[in-house]
């Protein structure tokens, strides 16, 4: 049996969808599955031991119709016999369909309904810790006989990329056991990024309370507000912070984070990615979004999310800006909840 999963943008998805490999590989561990994703997806699903195959859709391939075509034919060729759609928007649909795979598996749309065999649909409440970002792919595999279970998603990395790391922290790190805790300083939207003056409060907050050093994640596009964070932070901060220890490349990035004691700050890719290394994490949620669904596996102690929510009702924000929710978030609120995460996972 050949099975294609389709995921192919986000980060965060696109490793959450990898739960899928790990679960058809134990029903059906003579499958061979192949993975189609975007090319900056590659490297959350590099060296994956469940995945036999990953098909990259180049920006040319999905952005030009000649190429697209292309595109579809050498997927038909593949002669697929299940094609599970775990994106289901309608780019990835005409591939699924295309393919001309006897069983095609997506979530429920009109279209799905219209051109694939399988169209799920989605619960409605999360029934677990793995919360819907879990439950929801894993009810995709119902359609193949396989009953839900939970399963964490994981990185792999390589022996030589652990290596390459752990000697770059020694040249950056002078004193002797010196640990690291990575901050996600910036979202992946401005919309997503807790203001700069909260997060140079909590960066203080930090450093007043453990003696590690801090290491900033941002996108390289971010690099003039990570060096307005810094400038926000308190002169002691601003000496533990390695400002110029950065990887843009995301491999080095996942080898970096799997040698950090925790990540904190910003939700987005890379809380799910220090999650799949089993690195606590302490995640602050944009307000406008909610946070059930993607606090995944949070259980107060290696994993802590805080939402505006969770401190204020909704008379007191309703009808109220981004912004001004933004605004109200102080780290006050959530101090006590850090603080005691830093004492269990950091000291």
């Amino acid at each position: 049996m050949k099975i294609l999963v389709i995921q192919k943008k986000r980060i965060g998805d696109v490793l959450i969808s990898t739960i899928i490999f790990e679960a058809l590989k134990q029903k059906y561990p003579d499958a061979v599955l192949h993975y189609l994703v975007y090319e900056e997806s590659f490297a959350v699903v590099d060296n994956n031991p469940f995945i036999d195959k990953i098909v990259i859709l180049t920006d040319s391939e999905r952005k030009k119709t000649f190429t697209f075509l292309k595109f579809l034919y050498k997927i038909r060729k593949e002669k697929y016999n299940v094609v599970i759609d775990a994106y289901g928007k309608p780019n990835s649909v005409i591939i699924g369909w295309f393919s001309g795979a006897k069983k095609t598996i997506a979530f429920s749309k009109s279209y799905t309904k219209l051109l694939y065999s399988d169209a799920i649909e989605r619960t409605t409440n999360s029934f677990s810790e793995a919360t819907t970002a879990i439950e929801h792919r894993m009810l995709l595999l119902e359609a193949m006989s396989i009953e839900f279970s939970i399963i964490r998603p994981k990185l792999f990395l390589r022996p030589k990329e652990i290596e390459v790391i752990q000697n770059k922290i020694a040249t950056k790190i002078k004193e002797a056991n010196k640990d690291l805790i990575m901050i996600s300083a910036l979202g992946s939207r401005d919309f997503k990024t807790y203001p700069l003056a909260y997060m140079a409060a909590v960066i203080d907050f930090i450093v007043e309370t453990t003696d590690v050093k801090l290491l900033l994640n941002y996108s390289p596009n971010q690099q003039y507000e990570a060096h307005e964070l810094f400038k926000l932070c308190k002169k002691e901060s601003q000496n533990r912070i390695l400002f110029d220890f950065y990887e843009s490349d995301l491999r080095s990035f996942i080898a970096l984070t799997s040698k950090c004691k925790a990540l904190i700050g910003n939700e987005g890719g890379a809380t799910n990615m220090a999650k799949a290394l089993s690195i606590p994490t302490f995640t602050i949620f944009c307000p406008g979004i909610a946070k059930q669904g993607w606090n995944i596996f949070e259980n107060g102690t290696t994993n802590v999310a805080v939402h505006l929510s969770d401190y204020l009702n909704d008379n007191e924000t309703a009808e109220k800006s981004l912004s001004d929710l933004y605004l109200m978030f102080k780290p006050e609120l959530f101090e006590h909840k850090l603080q005691s995460f830093l004492q269990l996972n950091c000291q």
